[in-house]
């Protein structure tokens, strides 16, 4: 059976015996035959997380109403989604081209199950990219107003009923009004030499300082620059002999891998975001 015919439950809630017997025992009672299941405890903070998946029965309106009052009745937060249930992801970049082609060329080739209703951006330089792939693109820009561009930006994301947003090397700061908009359904990808190299020419920055790794990491945004639940990182090697050049093609090598998986991540719900973490289920 392939993934798209399952359906997947996320569960949170205070930690307490008993609660992968009461799940399962209320799974069976439903008639649902469990796939995968993994779970983690956070001891520090006695949250309990379980990520389940089950084949979609035929008489799904009826299973999955009662298992979310039974669950609700349980005092657990619960999310319930069948993965043939497309998400509708927005893609924001701005001159950057490698990691938002390479999205949507994982999204083309089936790799990021979804669908892509638009592309936006600040600026015109890869519209005649984006649309030779058979893409929307949209170019809104700043024009001295931000905040007034950002606004079409949130309309034309509604008016397209987009659930996630990718920013994809997108190089300007969301307000808080965005942010609220989208919680946990934005996610970001940046070089991990922040905070130790913030500002402009990050790489030279590094060079000079004979680093001896480069990162990347994405990231849900918040309000906080760059502070939001981390989804996935990754790290690579350098050396002397390595310059400027290399080491930013390094880092745009780990961006493009890194933002992929964080998005393959969300896609497939194996994602609980809790205060300023994540559980990612693999």
């Amino acid at each position: 059976m392939t993934s798209i015919h399952r359906a997947v439950l996320r569960i949170t809630c205070p930690d307490r015996a008993g609660i992968v017997s009461e799940v399962s025992g209320l799974l069976f009672r439903l008639g649902l035959n469990i796939h995968h299941a993994d779970q983690h405890l956070d001891a520090e903070a006695n949250l309990f997380f379980q990520r389940i998946e089950f084949p979609v029965p035929e008489d799904w309106e009826r299973v999955s109403a009662e298992l979310k009052k039974a669950l609700d009745g349980m005092g657990m937060h619960s999310s319930l989604r069948r993965l043939s249930e497309r998400l509708r992801v927005g893609v924001l970049i701005s001159k950057h081209p490698h990691c938002g082609l390479d999205i949507l060329d994982r999204h083309r080739t089936g790799e990021l199950h979804c669908d892509v209703p638009v592309v936006i951006s600040n600026h015109a330089d890869l519209g005649p990219e984006i649309s030779r792939r058979g893409y929307t693109f949209v170019h809104e820009a700043i024009a001295g107003n931000k905040a007034e561009q950002e606004q079409r930006i949130l309309a034309r994301l509604a008016e397209e009923r987009v659930d996630l947003v990718i920013l994809a090397r997108y190089m300007q700061i969301l307000t808080g009004n965005f942010v609220a908009a989208y919680p946990n359904q934005v996610i970001n990808i940046h070089h991990s030499f922040l905070p130790a190299f913030a500002g402009a020419e990050p790489y030279r920055q590094a060079f000079r300082k004979g680093v001896k790794l480069v990162g990347a990491t994405s990231h849900y945004v918040t309000e906080q620059l760059d502070e939001g639940p981390i989804i996935a990182q990754g790290v690579t090697r350098v050396s002397h002999r390595d310059t400027v050049k290399d080491m930013e093609r390094k880092g745009r090598d780990l961006e493009r891998v890194v933002l992929a998986e964080a998005v393959r991540c969300h896609l497939e719900d194996r994602i609980i975001a809790y205060g300023h973490k994540t559980v990612v289920f693999e």
